[in-house]
């Protein structure tokens, strides 16, 4: 069964540059895919159970709701509380990483971000 993985951000750059460096994963079934440009939209969907996921890849600097607010949301709800959160942005200070270290995040990637060190990244926290 494939592994279901959601990136959130407010670039649609970012989220069509993400897919294609999951394509490999993809096409070979063993991760699908959903994208969300509004993390204040995702966070309901998955608050009222219509969406879930076995990782959340999320940027930080979104207007609608920060991605370290976000994942401290889903960290306090038992349903998500366990499932692995990577961080993808711009933001590289360790007083940042700190933060997102202390909610629970599973990893820190710097954008810009090379396909593999996605591809990477996704496959070690799943297990692929």
């Amino acid at each position: 069964m494939p592994k279901r993985v959601i990136l959130v951000d407010d670039s649609k750059t970012i989220l069509a540059t993400a897919e294609m460096a999951m394509e490999p994963l993809i096409n070979s079934g063993e991760v699908v895919m959903k994208t969300y440009l509004n993390p204040a939209e995702l966070l309901g969907a998955l608050e009222s159970g219509s969406e879930d996921y076995d990782m959340l890849i999320s940027d930080i600097n979104m207007p609608q709701l920060n991605g370290l607010d976000l994942a401290h949301s889903l960290k306090q709800n038992p349903s998500f509380k366990h499932k692995p959160i990577l961080i993808l942005t711009t933001e590289s200070s360790a007083q940042m990483k700190a933060q997102g270290k202390a909610i629970g995040v599973t990893g820190w990637l710097v954008k810009p971000f090379s396909n593999e060190k996605l591809v990477k990244a996704v496959k070690m926290v799943l297990g692929l």
